[in-house]
């Protein structure tokens, strides 16, 4: 029963911890009536909780695997008290950033999740799992519409105030909850680090993150402000729309994660950034509410989709490292959500309109876009590559006019030639003149006609020595139907 309570039990604290996180963005507007700050000012504010809670993502992985969740989870609730506690007594903008900055603590703690869940289900339902535990993040959502509706009705001091008493409940939640027998791994950090840093890929998906959970994190402390001040919208009503925009992609999350388990995770993310150039192509000409809208809804659907298939692709190639490495590409999509209302409030305040921070966000999305398209190639072309090397089966491959391009191990354990000795060289090198003429005509001619030719033949090693083998040839075709390439693969049967 203690396991099976853990999924429910860290989506509900992931669920507080994001509520605690923005705090700050979701009553800024009622903040700024007492406390009187210019709107670069106001930026700063909304940012500050984020650098924390993406620095601390990489440690709180690798301490979860070291204590545990529970233990993890109680200790952040503890320590945002005091946080929690100081901003709802800040009088001054230096109160606000130094609050704001402890907050991040409450982002900090999606890596204890993402890094002890797995460890409970089998790695075909990671994805699901993990985009389940993710769809936490609602939490920001819930602050943000709830907030302002309790900050109109009895003032923003008091309602941070009863964040506390939240914080208090799952305190006690995870004390008495919590998994006291999870697995422990105790892998020096250093080490892990040394395992995973040179890895091209871990920086990929740090990229890719840095875009879609980036984008959530970075539209959902942009929104509110901008929707009050650009289209006039009042407080609630800005709320509730961004609090729509975080729940779309909340729910999208788990779908994300359910869709890389059963389908090309990598297939899927060339739909999400293709998804969010053109929606942040549309946001750069900074078009009326319903346009403004479509981009919004579109890059909230993106973002959540590539949320979920990015914590599904991260355990799968780092196994043996998933704390260290899921705390690295967390903390990268949550410094994905520091920069943009920085950038974007600057550009604002030099020319007037967001369009060139769109326009940006529009081109590190296609460029993204092509980094999946070549991961996607390229890891079929290293599968091939692993397939060639590796079966015990002999392989040659050449142009279409028989000149050798490739061979692999087996080819030089079968017939004592390098690969070297090999490359360049035609096919009749192995021929034994056992076989007429006419016996090659047929092969060409079933090739020529039907593009494959299978059968017996006797072929000689470099030794001199024969040896029969089972030889299949498959005639490779461009899309025009034009012959590329030669595949054989045969293996020995002269004992049979």
């Amino acid at each position: 029963m203690n396991k099976k309570a853990q999924l429910p039990l860290q989506t509900m604290n992931l669920v507080v911890g994001f509520m605690v996180w923005v705090i700050l963005s979701s009553l800024l507007s009622f903040i700024t009536e007492d406390i009187q700050i210019t709107a670069q000012e106001a930026a700063w504010v909304t940012a500050v909780p984020v650098i924390l809670g993406s620095l601390l993502r990489i440690p709180m992985g690798y301490l979860t695997n070291l204590f545990g969740a529970r233990v993890l989870f109680m200790i952040s609730f503890l320590v945002l008290l005091f946080p929690v506690y100081f901003i709802s007594v800040a009088d001054s903008l230096a109160d606000l950033l130094i609050g704001g900055l402890f907050l991040g603590i409450g982002g900090a703690v999606f890596s204890v999740g993402v890094t002890s869940l797995p460890k409970y289900y089998e790695k075909e339902r990671h994805g699901f799992v993990n985009g389940i535990y993710g769809a936490g993040n609602i939490g920001t959502a819930i602050t943000a519409f709830a907030a302002p509706v309790i900050a109109g009705k009895f003032g923003w001091s008091f309602t941070v105030q009863l964040y506390m008493g939240l914080l208090g409940i799952f305190i006690l939640a995870n004390f008495f909850f919590g998994d006291k027998k999870e697995v422990k791994v105790n892998t020096p950090l250093l080490k892990q680090i040394k395992s995973v840093y040179r890895n091209e890929k871990l920086w990929l998906f740090s990229l890719f993150y840095f875009i879609t959970f980036g984008s959530f994190v970075a539209f959902t402390v942009y929104l509110p402000n901008f929707l009050v001040d650009h289209f006039g919208l009042d407080q609630v009503d800005a709320g509730l729309r961004t609090a729509g925009f975080i729940a779309l992609t909340t729910f999208l999350r788990p779908v994300g994660g359910w869709l890389a388990d059963r389908f090309q995770s990598l297939i899927i993310l060339m739909y999400v950034f293709a998804g969010f150039t053109v929606a942040a192509l549309l946001l750069s000409f900074a078009p009326s509410i319903g346009l403004y809208t479509v981009g919004c809804l579109t890059i909230a659907i993106g973002g959540g989709i590539g949320n979920g298939v990015i914590f599904k692709l991260v355990p799968m190639y780092f196994q043996k490292q998933a704390g260290i490495a899921n705390g690295i590409v967390a903390a990268m999509g949550g410094l994905g959500g520091f920069f943009p209302p920085l950038i974007l409030t600057s550009l604002y305040s030099l020319t007037g309109h967001y369009a060139i921070g769109f326009m940006a966000l529009s081109q590190i999305a296609l460029a993204s876009l092509v980094i999946v398209i070549w991961m996607y190639y390229h890891d079929k072309l290293a599968l091939s590559d692993q397939v060639l090397k590796n079966t015990p089966l002999g392989m040659m491959v050449t142009d279409n006019k028989g000149k050798i391009i490739t061979v692999n191990p087996a080819f030089t354990k079968l017939t004592g030639y390098t690969q070297k000795e090999t490359i360049g060289n035609n096919p009749n090198m192995l021929s034994s003149n056992k076989h007429t003429n006419e016996f090659y005509d047929k092969m060409w001619e079933r090739l020529d006609k039907e593009g494959f030719w299978q059968g017996e033949i006797w072929n000689k090693r470099k030794n001199g020595e024969y040896f029969l083998e089972w030889l299949t040839i498959n005639a490779i075709k461009d899309e025009s139907g034009e012959v590329m390439r030669y595949a054989g693969v045969f293996s020995e049967i002269s004992e049979k």
